[in-house]
């Protein structure tokens, strides 16, 4: 067995600042009910939950009354400017309500370390060039028009400050774009909003507007963030094309990581001091051979923790917690589907059953859950390996270990951990698929460190999570 020492160098630059979720739709679709609501912030925002405190807000543009073309029950979300029959605009501070409903209990859940991230996917459909709010005619041209640049960054700063004075929601940071320079977002798509923004001229105008609106209306706190790239290639192609006018209103970067991430990526972020979040991701992917519906967390441990690995990010946010509903009562015209087999690999970490008026959880929630009770804000995150990261709180002297077994053979893990002075007894947590209805953060007995080394066996497809106190 070969014992890997950890060193106290490869702690990484900046301290960790959370975990989260877009709300991005399912807010939209729960936020309706207040059990439900509330049932929401308390599984994925409360400590007694999953412990989250980042929330992506998505500011909708709002497509074309006339159309109808979004089928999805949860991603046809409302503008905040309605158009009269004369062509004026008209601020509708109530558009909202569901989505507002569950980001300030998820606030409250979340308690000082809650984080509120605005973003957009698409302007409204009358500053677009093809009339809707879903893409552009080829889903390769900007759909923004060049003279509704200004106006579209007035409309998510009307937003925010809104958000801000009228219902209490402090907006930390803003992402005027998502996905941008991509093929996705074509007009009178099924699925959702979406707009494209060539990198370069068309991605530094908009980010540099934006910046300006935010500080016309004193929202000066406000972060500006770009590019939420579909994958680190194009996040670097994005950022080789800001303009140095561009880098003076950008705080920080974001990426998603719907390919593997690139360790080029964080090294960019480390060598030009500046932050990092991994803003989105997640995928129908499962390790097969697992009982008890452990290969869907199986996948996502081993997702977080190349991640995590690669960029070293101050911020890791998954796509959407709950991705897939059942009921049979329709939502805003559309029915939902069938109940998702969450033993397989299927979107999110829960379902909602509007039928039972229940949120059902899985062992991919449970497998986050690993992380994200344990490895808190403030921390500093320690690579290791491919199925094993940690991180580290010096002032609270917490150190904790994360590993995966994806396999179906234990594997020994091994670890030196002189440079942390631990103390000599650690305690340990687990999810499996060990048991009938498989190991849910099963608290296992306390054991004693081999000196300085820790030493484990880690069963059978299971995600642990090692808790040491440090000595100083």
């Amino acid at each position: 067995m070969k014992t890997v020492l950890l060193k106290k160098s490869s702690l990484a630059p900046r301290p960790f600042e959370g975990w989260g979720t877009s709300l991005c739709w399912w807010a939209h679709r729960l936020g309706f009910d207040d059990e439900l609501a509330q049932s929401a912030a308390e599984l994925f925002y409360s400590e007694k939950g999953l412990g989250l405190n980042i929330m992506r807000y998505n500011i909708g543009g709002g497509d074309n009354p006339s159309h109808n073309h979004i089928t999805r029950t949860d991603s046809k979300i409302p503008g905040w400017v309605k158009l009269t029959e004369k062509g004026e605009k008209i601020f509708v501070p109530d558009a909202d309500r569901n989505q507002i409903n569950i980001t300030k209990r998820c606030i409250a859940a979340a308690g000082d370390t809650a984080f509120v991230e605005a973003f957009s996917n698409s302007p409204p459909y009358f500053m677009t060039v093809s009339g809707c709010s879903s893409g552009s005619s080829d889903a390769t041209s900007d759909n923004l028009k060049a003279d509704c640049v200004e106006d579209f960054a007035d409309y998510l700063a009307d937003v925010c400050l809104h958000l801000e004075k009228n219902e209490g929601i402090t907006v930390k940071s803003l992402a005027a774009m998502n996905e941008p320079n991509t093929n996705y977002w074509r007009e009178n798509s099924n699925k959702q909003e979406g707009c494209h923004f060539n990198a370069g001229e068309s991605q530094n105008r908009i980010l540099i507007a934006t910046s300006k609106s935010m500080k016309k209306r004193g929202l000066t706190h406000t972060h500006i963030t770009a590019s939420d790239e579909t994958n680190c290639k194009s996040q670097l192609i994005a950022i080789k094309a800001f303009s140095k006018e561009t880098w003076e209103h950008i705080d920080r970067l974001s990426v998603h990581t719907y390919e593997r991430a690139w360790k080029r990526l964080g090294t960019y972020a480390k060598s030009h001091n500046i932050p990092l979040w991994m803003t989105e991701t997640d995928w129908s992917n499962s390790i097969r051979g697992c009982n008890n519906g452990m290969g869907p967390g199986l996948w996502f441990a081993k997702k977080i923790i190349q991640d995590l690995t690669n960029l070293s990010p101050q911020a890791w946010i998954m796509w959407q917690v709950i991705g897939s509903y059942t009921g049979s009562e329709p939502f805003d015209g559309n029915y939902d589907g069938p109940q998702v087999d969450m033993t397989k690999g299927f979107w999110g970490v829960a379902s909602c059953d509007f039928d039972k008026r229940k949120i059902l959880l899985s062992q991919k929630y449970y497998s986050f859950g690993q992380f994200t009770r344990y490895i808190r804000p403030k921390m500093t995150l320690l690579p290791i390996d491919s199925r094993t990261v940690g991180a580290y709180n010096k002032d609270e002297r917490n150190l904790v270990i994360i590993a995966v077994n994806d396999k179906s053979k234990e594997r020994l893990l091994s670890l030196d951990l002189s440079e942390f002075s631990p103390e000599e007894t650690f305690r340990t947590v687990r999810t499996s698929g060990n048991t009938e209805d498989g190991e849910k953060w099963k608290n296992l007995p306390s054991e004693k460190l081999r000196g300085e080394i820790l030493q484990s066996k880690l069963i059978p497809y299971s995600v642990t999570t090692f808790l040491i106190t440090t000595k100083n």
